[in-house]
This record gives structure tokens, C-alpha cells and sequence, in this order.
């Protein structure tokens, strides 16, 4: 859901200054927003190694170096205090950070200026209950990241990936939603994402997309078994659980966290209680990224007579 955020007034605009410094890309152009913002802003926190806790810092803006991974990251980062986020995309696709370092010049005028809007993005929350068999058979290093797992809770904005290993054999993973079984998905993997992931692996999957402030999951088979799987999608308020019946199957979260799941694993989706806020500015809209970013061949066709 779009909302126009609430106006600074006089106070002068806090920023997160975050990325992947490991990228050199990253690190240089830090500099050059570093320069750009001078003195006309104050930038609380800087961080390009994913270390700072930003919990208890108080920001207006999240400025985001990086592609749209960086953006995982930061929103992972800032945990259940989202600051809205707007992303200078030095990567490749760019979904999320869809501002070009040369813009961000005109971006800072517009952030300066509140002129911009905060759109809401579903978040998700996922646990993962061993299987019986955990304990016993996975390596002490495994068993500690499905222990930690297990103890809390993992907050994502992407998607939720179960995938088959080595061997690399079809698995069985069944879904039960609120409780009900649904079906069992004879497949390489299962893919659970937000409407924001719905243009990451779950569309190269043969999934849809979903507009991106939407309130809902998208369940995609990775090369189902049976050729009726089809994708599903279905509301968010709903609790989702995925329960993995054989060996060899890792947890993927936005792609960045791995956890190896023994047989009898269940891991449960639903939604965060808050949500990742991206920033809207003048001109730019969803379905303007879909044609550039997707390289859509098909122009619209403007009619003269036709409102705007």
C-alpha cells in the first residue's frame, strides 16, 4: 500500500548509509554520495559490512549501494524497525534499487524536498521444527544452524526456498495451509515469496507476477513431478507450512541464509508484523520497472484522445 510519508518540517534528514562493500563498485560510489549529501544532511550510521545494529538508531532514509541482494540485506538489518529504503542500483537487474548512481543527485533533491512516497511491502517471518531424525544424522554444524533456526524466527522479504542437494534427486514436500493439507509436491524444490519476490526465483520458476505492494504468498514447484502443480497464489493472512519428508533438502531464505533440513522438517511462512518500506519517487512506478527491467518489447500505445 502507497502512503505519502509524514513531513520532517524544519529537522533536518537522517540517513543509513548501507551496501556490500565488498563489492569496489560500492565502497567508491559511497564516496561520491557522501559528497553529494555534505553537509546537507546527517548520515547516523554507515555501513558496509552488515555489523552495525541498527535497531536502536533513528533514521529518516535508508540509501541502499548495491543491487537488489543489498536490499535483502539492509532489510534484514534493520529488522522489525524498517526505515524507508531507496536503492542505488550498482548491480544488474535492480527490482528494488532502481535508482542509477547518476540519478541519485535528482533522488537527494526529492528526499530532501519530501517529495517522495513510502510504498509497503509484505515481509515474512519463517521457523523450521527439526525432524526427528536431525539430531541424529547431520553434521554437528548443521544441527547448530537448524538449532538456531528453530529458536527464533527468521524475518525475509524475498522468498522462502526449499531445494533438493546432492544427489539432486525429485523429493516429496508437502504444503498444509492453516493447518489443512493441501497437496504433496513431488518435485527438485518449492518456492514460497512475497509479491516482491514474485520477480526473483519464483518467475524464473514459471511463476507469476504479482504486483508488488499486494498482500499475498505465491507457492511455485520447481520442476513438479506432475504437470497439474501449478503455481498458487493466496493471502497473507494465512499460515503456511512445508514439511519435507526425505534427506538432503536445504532451506534457502532470499537466497542468503542456508539450512541444511533433515527428513520430517517442517518450516512455517507467514507474515511479518512489518513491512519493508520502499521509497516512491516522481515518475518512477512498478509497472515502468516491469518493461525496462524486464525488457518488454511491446511499447504502450497512447491514444491522443486518451486522459491521463
Amino acid at each position: 500500500m502507497a502512503a505519502r510519508h509524514t513531513p520532517r518540517g524544519t529537522a533536518r534528514l537522517r540517513i543509513f548509509l548501507l551496501g556490500n562493500g565488498r563489492k569496489p563498485q560500492v565502497a567508491r560510489e559511497a564516496e561520491n554520495i557522501r559528497r553529494a549529501i555534505g553537509e546537507r544532511a546527517d548520515i547516523v550510521a554507515s555501513d558496509l559490512n552488515h555489523e552495525i545494529d541498527l535497531t536502536p538508531l533513528e533514521a529518516d532514509v535508508a540509501v541502499v549501494l548495491g543491487g537488489d541482494g543489498a536490499m535483502l540485506r539492509a532489510a534484514r538489518q534493520m529488522g522489525y524497525r524498517q526505515v524507508p529504503a531507496i536503492g542505488v542500483n550498482l548491480g544488474k537487474l535492480g527490482f528494488l534499487a532502481e535508482v542509477d548512481p547518476t540519478e541519485f543527485p535528482t533522488a537527494l533533491e526529492s528526499l530532501l524536498a519530501d517529495d517522495y512516497q513510502v510504498v509497503e511491502h509484505l515481509m515474512f517471518e519463517c521457523s523450521v521444527r527439526p525432524g526427528a531424525a536431525a539430531r541424529e544424522t547431520a553434521p554437528r554444524r548443521s544441527r547448530q544452524k537448524a538449532h538456531e533456526a528453530a529458536a527464533g524466527k527468521l524475518l525475509g522479504l524475498n522468498e522462502v526456498v526449499i531445494q533438493t542437494g546432492p544427489p539432486y534427486h525429485m523429493f516429496d514436500i508437502e504444503l498444509v495451509i492453516d493447518g489443512e493439507p493441501i497437496t504433496t509436491y513431488s518435485a527438485d524444490g518449492l518456492i514460497v515469496s512475497t509479491p516482491v519476490g514474485s520477480t526473483a526465483h519464483s518467475l524464473a520458476a514459471g511463476g507469476p507476477i504479482v504486483r508488488q505492494d499486494l498482500s499475498a504468498f505465491v507457492i511455485t514447484p520447481i520442476c513438479p513431478h506432475t504437470l497439474t502443480n501449478r503455481p498458487l497464489v493466496d493471502s497473507s493472512d494465512k499460515t503456511y507450512e512445508l514439511i519435507v519428508r526425505q534427506p538432503g533438502a536445504t532451506l534457502v531464505v532470499d537466497g542468503q541464509i542456508q539450512i541444511p533440513l533433515a527428513a520430517g522438517a517442517a518450516v512455517t511462512v507467514h507474515a511479518a508484523p512489518v513491512s519493508f518500506r520502499l521509497i516512491k519517487l516522481p515518475g518512477h512506478s512498478f509497472y515502468r520497472r516491469l518493461r525496462t527491467k524486464l525488457s518488454w518489447s511491446g511499447q504502450p500505445i497512447y491514444s491522443a484522445n486518451a486522459e491521463s
